[in-house]
């Protein structure tokens, strides 16, 4: 006859082994199978975005489409970090970051719209921009005055490429309209048609503007 221990004992063994055989099947579905069938979909499928949307040149990659980066000048003393870097004329500049343009530490400065520090980085960025690109101070357009929520916005309005074109097309020697089409030819439009505005790729159009040496 079973004892009390034993028939306490029996269910739960039951339960326990039952339990465990869920999990192995489950892991084995979600953590094996499932995460392998989506990888090979999305190699075969979408290979591109699924590595990272990089993008190489000269056999090696520069960077991802999803991500912006500056375009400095090389500091003159590279190990001194109270160097401020300055932006290289010859390249279409992003909008700022409040992260540096650093993955790990996407985001924004989550200052106020009346925050004095915010307003004063403004007013500054406003006057640099004018000076850097030679146009008048109230036409430079709002995405060269403050940073994207993640601090990675790899677009820049159409409004700002264009003011940039013959900043960059004085530093290359190169004639405006040709700079210009170059700019027009990597619009892209609003998502679905009405979504958004049109805006452009500052990585992929440098990469395109590199072509002219």
């Amino acid at each position: 006859m079973p004892t009390v221990l034993t028939r306490v004992l029996r269910p739960l063994i039951r339960a326990h082994l039952t339990a465990l055989r869920l999990l192995l099947v489950f892991t084995v579905l979600c953590g094996l199978a499932y995460p392998l069938l989506i990888t090979g979909f999305a190699q075969l499928a979408l290979s591109r975005q699924a590595d990272g949307s990089r993008l190489h040149q000269d056999g090696r990659v520069i960077g991802s489409s999803l991500l912006g980066q500056s375009f400095d000048l090389p500091k003159k003393n590279p190990d001194d970090p109270k160097e401020w870097p300055l932006p290289d004329p010859k390249w279409f500049q992003p909008r700022p970051s409040a992260g540096g343009y650093d993955p790990t530490a996407s985001g924004a400065s989550n200052l106020g719209s009346n925050n004095s520090a915010l307003t004063g980085s403004v007013d500054d960025r406003r006057a640099a921009v004018a000076a850097f690109d030679g146009v008048d101070p109230a036409a430079v357009p709002p995405d060269a005055l403050t940073a994207s929520g993640s601090g990675l916005d790899p677009h820049i309005s159409l409004g700002y490429a264009h003011e940039q074109v013959d900043r960059v097309a004085r530093a290359r020697g190169l004639d405006p309209q040709v700079v210009r089409r170059l700019v027009d030819g990597y619009v892209t439009g609003r998502v679905l048609g009405f979504l958004g505005e049109p805006r452009v790729n500052v990585l992929e159009l440098n990469l395109a503007l590199s072509q002219f040496g």
